[in-house]
């Protein structure tokens, strides 16, 4: 296979490959070459995305220069969840371009009539891949849990604005009756995170791209839907903590009662929490009443990049590896969401961050996430001027299989069928 030829956009809606360049893909600040092998087929339920005010980087076809492509805006890839990118688009960024929204933008090419992405196929589990949904069937579940709970207000959030109007996949396999339940509790956080995708202030340059839960569910509303979910669907997990709120763990005290009582109907299937980690004793407590899980996000192993990003109130990086440490003692299963920035989260004082990381939290398992955010605008917020001396994404996995072979790698948090040992051989199939 040759390297794609790079895409660029009229701005009319139409998307034009440039044969004289060759795609090329960016690591921090820089644009650097594709190894041939790292491109795939752009997977289904990817789009592609102008970029507006930014010229595309490619590599000369004759010359083997870097240069502009003058033709038209460069072109950027979103790839969908179970895939991990290993470049981000290459541009040059010109004076009173808008900020991106809040998605991730992989490079992306043109190759025998066919999209390319430097990406890696990172978790087996289908669970929300786009041929898996129905629109039919989805509209249809729905309705049955609106009519089954016309009282309960976590429902009908679920259904008509995540499902129904924001099409989240978590709310639309509910929706569907399988696999994992989104259990959104909070609607205040204490993280002022730079990329937060439902509450952005009013000054900003960018704007939230889903509105955050409105009010504090009761433990009752909680348990009304959730046991049936745990009983009934196929590998079954809920989760507290989703995009449409702030910080679950503000709420542990509803979290705590509606464990206890889920857990006095049911013992089927894993309860997560996917949080900021913030409060390790809140974390202790839900360990005690039943929490098998927790996924921790975080866009940095170091904590001045940490920092930088989350902007935490009342609570610091120490408190986030705690909250590991504690679900780990427990006997719990523990991830991280983590936030991949090629030429970033591979470069060497990272590495070593998060080599430490595991070490010292006994960490299970590290969901290698889509960073949705401006590569530059992410960059000039936390201060990053320099990102440091890059490995490549690839490297860092292989490095890391390498001295934790029981760490696993994934995109989802797994139900108890994989946590309990079948890591490898069950899942959403």
């Amino acid at each position: 296979m040759m390297s794609p030829f790079i895409l660029y956009s009229d701005g009319q809606g139409n998307i034009f490959e440039d044969s004289s360049l060759y795609s090329c893909g960016r690591s921090g600040w820089d644009a650097e070459a594709v190894d041939e092998s790292d491109w795939i087929l752009l997977p289904e339920g990817g789009s592609l995305y102008e970029l507006p005010g930014r010229r595309g980087i490619g590599i000369d076809v004759k010359t083997g220069e870097m240069r502009l492509c003058e033709k038209g805006w460069a072109v950027a890839a979103f790839i969908p969840p179970a895939h991990t990118g290993l470049y981000l688009a290459a541009y040059e960024t010109e004076v009173g371009a808008p900020t991106l929204p809040l998605f991730c933008y992989t490079a992306a090419g043109w190759f025998n009539e066919k999209f390319y992405v430097p990406a890696v196929r990172i978790e087996p589990d289908i669970r929300q891949e786009a041929r898996g949904y129905d629109a039919v069937d989805i509209a249809t579940g729905a309705a049955k849990l609106l009519n089954a709970y016309p009282h309960n207000r976590l429902v009908k959030h679920l259904m008509e604005n995540c499902c129904n109007t924001y099409h989240c996949p978590a709310a639309r396999n509910l929706s569907l009756g399988r696999w994992e339940c989104p259990v959104p509790v909070s609607p205040a956080c204490n993280a002022n995170c730079i990329g937060c995708i439902s509450f952005q202030p009013q000054e900003e340059t960018i704007h939230s791209t889903q509105d955050r839960l409105t009010f504090r569910p009761k433990a009752e509303e909680i348990v009304e839907f959730t046991v049936p979910h745990l009983h009934t669907a196929p590998f079954p997990i809920i989760s507290f903590g989703q995009g449409c709120e702030g910080e679950p763990l503000l709420m542990w005290e509803t979290i705590r009662e509606a464990i206890i009582e889920i857990r006095k109907h049911t013992n089927r299937g894993s309860i997560n929490i996917n949080t900021n980690g913030s409060k390790p004793d809140a974390v202790k407590v839900l360990c005690e009443a039943g929490l098998n899980s927790i996924r921790v996000s975080m866009n940095s192993a170091r904590k001045h990049i940490y920092e930088s990003y989350y902007l935490p109130n009342n609570y610091y990086f120490e408190d986030v590896v705690e909250s590991l440490r504690v679900v780990r003692d427990a006997g719990g299963w523990t991830s991280i969401n983590y936030f991949v920035f090629p030429g970033m989260t591979d470069c060497l004082e990272e590495y070593e961050a998060l080599r430490k990381l595991i070490s010292e939290t006994g960490l299970d398992m590290i969901q290698w996430r889509n960073f949705n955010i401006d590569p530059d605008w992410y960059l000039g917020k936390i201060g990053c001027a320099d990102t440091g001396e890059a490995m490549g994404v690839k490297n860092l996995m292989d490095l890391l299989r390498e001295e934790f072979p029981l760490l696993k790698f994934g995109y989802f948090n797994p139900p108890m069928e994989r946590i309990r040992g079948q890591f490898e051989k069950d899942f959403a199939s």
